[in-house]
């Protein structure tokens, strides 16, 4: 049976204040605080009903009520107004990022802006190799026999491997080498890759097919064997803020956030798009984690995603204003992305 109006309001002046006071909220507090229009008693008969479907309970006798778990999904569920940021805040965002120098700078920014903004733990994973594209290639002569291979992603990632050739490579072979690497290779996904490296020695003309079989070998484990993910992270201290929200230790939830794969695994959902997850509770699945509300979403360049960003922090959070910081800064990031 949907819920009716008043009680949805009565349920969201509960979420807004416990946020904002971590105290149980009783009614009187909510007559004083919000224009419900309608009595005191009233309001106890729909927060009554409203602890009996599980929205809403009381910590301890003679006490108001706080929100459960569900009484927060409901409230991010029909959540109606987002908060926006400042028109200060926005500028200020757009400045600090664009100011950033290459993609480690961008992605180091990012974290740190969005753990100030939100003051929660701040997680953003780095543009994922495998949703990358190759922008170009560059070999670079150390010696006669040594290369450095460069490969840029269409993403503002930078790989670069140190290649001892078989023999000499003259300058002019380079040229070829690097000619024929970019000719192939830029444009392509790296997922699909392989099959086109596969092809490159057999392509080659006879003065460089030793070279371009040691490039090759090169370049498969640079651009396809190479499986890990990076993440950033910012803001850990900000859980001692909200240590009360979380029953016994942080300990639990600081080992998992060591974990990389923890952390990927919390961004994990963003492959479907630019859409917002927000996981509440126990509907997180992640050992030590289950006490926490996960806010994410993609990012990247003209719609195509590349990576994840969100935030970690206690069920009780600002949810209008967690959004909208994470919107925001992923929409920064893929407009600087996307003139990168």
């Amino acid at each position: 049976m949907p819920m009716g109006e008043r009680k949805l309001d009565v349920l969201r002046a509960i979420v807004e204040d416990y946020v904002s006071t971590q105290e149980p909220v009783g009614s009187k507090s909510l007559v004083s605080r919000h224009s419900l229009g309608v009595s005191a008693a009233t309001i106890r008969n729909d927060m009554a009903a409203l602890e009996d479907e599980g929205y809403i309970h009381q910590p301890h006798t003679s006490a108001g009520r706080v929100p459960t778990n569900k009484g927060y999904r409901l409230f991010v569920d029909r959540l109606s107004k987002i908060k926006p940021l400042t028109g200060a805040e926005r500028r200020a965002v757009h400045r600090f990022l664009d100011e950033a120098v290459d993609l480690n700078d961008v992605v180091n920014r990012t974290v740190r802006l969005l753990a100030q903004l939100t003051r929660q733990v701040a997680v953003v994973q780095y543009p994922s190799l495998s949703r990358s594209s190759v922008r170009h290639l560059e070999l670079v002569p150390l010696s006669e026999t040594r290369l450095m291979l460069v490969m840029i992603t269409d993403t503002g990632r930078v790989e670069q491997r140190v290649i001892d050739m078989p023999e000499a490579v003259p300058d002019t072979d380079v040229l070829e080498l690097r000619q024929t690497l970019n000719d192939k290779l830029v444009g392509v996904r790296l997922t699909e890759t392989p099959m086109v490296i596969q092809t490159l020695v057999e392509e080659a003309s006879v003065e460089v097919r030793a070279a371009m079989a040691t490039l090759s070998t090169v370049l498969l484990e640079t651009l396809v064997e190479r499986g890990e993910e990076r993440i950033a992270l910012a803001g850990t201290a900000n859980l001692t803020r909200s240590s009360l929200d979380f029953s016994g230790s942080l300990r639990p939830i600081l080992e998992a956030l060591e974990e990389e794969v923890v952390l990927l695994k919390l961004l994990g959902e963003v492959d479907s798009g630019s859409v917002l997850h927000i996981c509440i509770g126990e509907e997180n699945q992640i050992d030590g984690l289950d006490g926490t509300s996960v806010v994410s979403t993609g990012y990247g360049p003209a719609g195509a995603i590349v990576g994840g960003l969100g935030v970690v922090g206690p069920t009780r959070m600002d949810y209008p204003g967690t959004i909208s910081a994470v919107r925001t800064v992923a929409r920064y990031v893929s407009e600087i992305l996307a003139k990168n």
